[in-house]
């Protein structure tokens, strides 16, 4: 819902060590299934809701599904990255703010706009209603418009899931002509902004010691002003279900973005090499088939029209049955912060089959234990990977049943929401 915007008073509240917060978190996108935004953002601020705190979720395009107590702010993006027509160019009649301006003028210079734009109306909303919160949670969007808000008088935590200078890295590095290397240099524009602000702000999270150390690295962040909180699972509903029957040439994976870092294109050259010993192999991707994507491109060269399906639109219960009737599970990233797939995949006692990239060996644990651990952006590997968890199923099976003990002893979404708790009530410290 959209709510109304409050002149607030010039009185600004102290909440005491144990006083229920009032949380404005903000996500600049939240896709609600696929893609990490949208599910840290359901999952968490429900659980801050369950501890008794108060949330308000700001959001542009795509919404966020959320728990009917933490009400919906909308602010809408002009959406120039739709599902049905993206890098669409918008109509001049559609420009009704300054900010809409400066999203299409970031467009138009060939970045990625959507952070900037979003912060901007963020800071534009909420400097009207610095009285009704306490503080501010920025999920990755890293804005100019952040320093706006802190200047109005609201603390801001920062949450930096995995940098994307590390996509900008990969992304250059998987370029293949000197066209493709300036086109992404400019998409990555952005980037400089998010360093930026990422070293005004007073207090950042993230969730793996892997994204700790990369931050710190790519953004210049001081490490004493970077925490970790690692994001969890709904043990409850990522579960085994022994009604399901597992398919044996069935494997699954999840696809939020059509970019190198996400290894697609190796999950599908492996699944073409494995298709010679077995015929019957089909991959189920959660997420949706982009129109003239480099996946797409992948499928059309390797022949696997007749292998692959991708599912979107779904709900969480029919991953969950996807996830009981695979083989196993595959994460091919080449890097990735945490990987709320792996998790998901783990919790139900699905084998997972994952590469090394990033935070996944300090998420997926011991290979031949937990998961089966490949080298990242390797086909070979990969295909090698899949093919154990296939010709063993006893073996497989064990290897899952171990990666779901290994996830509910380390992560949910409560022990993620009390931690972060514990973080906004540091920042609050500091800052008074």
């Amino acid at each position: 819902m959209q709510t109304g915007v409050a002149q607030g008073s010039s009185t600004k509240r102290v909440p005491g060590p144990d006083d229920p917060l009032r949380i404005a978190y903000l996500t600049y996108r939240g896709k609600p299934h696929v893609g990490g935004q949208g599910v840290y953002t359901r999952h968490l601020t429900k659980a801050l809701a369950d501890l008794g705190h108060t949330v308000e979720v700001l959001s542009g395009q795509p919404y966020p599904i959320l728990d009917e107590r933490v009400p919906l702010v909308k602010l809408p993006s002009l959406d120039i990255y739709n599902d049905y027509f993206p890098m669409r160019m918008p109509g001049v009649w559609e420009l009704k703010s300054w900010m809409d301006f400066a999203e299409v003028f970031s467009f138009m210079s060939g970045t990625f706009p959507e952070p900037l734009a979003f912060s901007l109306r963020a800071w534009d909303h909420l400097k009207h209603r610095t009285s009704e919160f306490d503080l501010v949670q920025d999920n990755q969007c890293l804005g100019y418009g952040l320093l706006g808000i802190e200047r109005a008088g609201l603390p801001v935590l920062g949450t930096i899931h995995h940098p994307i200078t590390m996509d900008r890295l990969i992304e250059m590095e998987h370029s293949d002509t000197t066209y493709q290397r300036i086109t992404k240099a400019r998409w990555y524009a952005f980037t400089k902004m998010q360093t930026r602000v990422a070293k005004r702000l007073t207090r950042i999270i993230t969730v793996s010691q892997n994204s700790f150390d990369d931050i710190c690295r790519t953004h210049g962040v001081s490490p004493t002003k970077l925490h970790v909180v690692p994001v969890g699972v709904d043990p409850e509903l990522f579960a085994p279900n022994p009604g399901v029957e597992r398919r044996p040439f069935q494997i699954i994976s999840t696809a939020s973005a059509d970019v190198a870092m996400k290894g697609q294109r190796f999950l599908l050259e492996a699944v073409a090499k494995l298709r010679t010993e077995f015929p019957e192999l089909r991959l189920v991707i959660i997420g949706k088939l982009k129109e003239g994507s480099a996946a797409q491109r992948t499928i059309e060269e390797l022949g696997l029209w007749d292998a692959v399906e991708f599912v979107s639109g779904v709900t969480d219960e029919r991953i969950v049955e996807l996830y009981n009737e695979s083989a196993c599970a595959v994460v091919p990233s080449l890097y990735e912060g945490f990987s709320l797939p792996a998790i998901e995949a783990m919790s139900t006692g699905c084998p997972l089959v994952a590469t090394t990239g990033g935070a996944l060996p300090e998420v997926t644990g011991p290979d031949g234990e937990t998961c089966f651990s490949v080298e990242p952006a390797n086909a070979d590997a990969l295909a090698g990977g899949i093919r154990n968890a296939l010709e063993n199923p006893q073996r497989a099976t064990a290897i899952g049943l171990a990666g779901r003990d290994r996830v509910i002893n380390r992560w949910s979404w409560k022990n993620t929401a009390l931690k972060t708790v514990e973080q906004y009530r540091a920042l609050l410290q500091e800052v008074s």
